[in-house]
């Protein structure tokens, strides 16, 4: 039960922070380029990152159970994003009823996307592993000797 909890924990946090991205993202046509449309852009990419945050943790814990981010690698990692990107566009299109030339012309969005999410979430993971490190030579702890406080036994 705690398992299941600590991951769900997760994947909404990739949600929110893809959203975050996301919402970055779309606020490029609207502040950058001058695009002014009916919806909010920033709104509803930051609601489509926070689908695919999701999606994409369920599939990364789905396969990649158990593995640090040391052992996975980046072209797998962007592959799962891409795939994650690929779902959110065909739930999109079923919720959306979209025909095939929209879900067509979605899809490599969605895909790359999900693609680049998922680079940045690795390199942004592995980041932060390598700064809770010590700052450490290799060398091994000493052990106490519980007969002699304060002082390494001699094994």
């Amino acid at each position: 039960m705690r398992k299941g909890l600590r991951r769900i924990r997760g994947a909404i946090g990739m949600g929110v922070t893809w959203a975050a991205a996301w919402f970055a993202a779309g606020s490029v046509p609207r502040w950058v380029l001058g695009i002014n449309t009916d919806a909010p852009l920033p709104l509803v990419f930051g609601v489509f990152g926070f689908f695919a945050g999701v999606i994409f943790a369920a599939l990364l814990a789905s396969t990649a159970a158990g593995r640090r981010f040391e052992e996975m690698s980046l072209p797998r990692f962007a592959g799962w994003g891409a795939v994650g990107g690929l779902l959110l566009s065909a739930l999109f299109a079923m919720a959306a009823s979209l025909g095939w030339g929209e879900v067509l012309a979605v899809a490599p969005t969605f895909a790359l996307a999900g693609a680049l999410s998922a680079s940045g979430s690795l390199a942004v993971a592995r980041r932060a592993v390598r700064r809770e490190l010590p700052n450490s030579r290799g060398d091994a702890p000493e052990l106490l000797d519980p007969a002699r406080p304060g002082r390494a036994s001699r094994s």
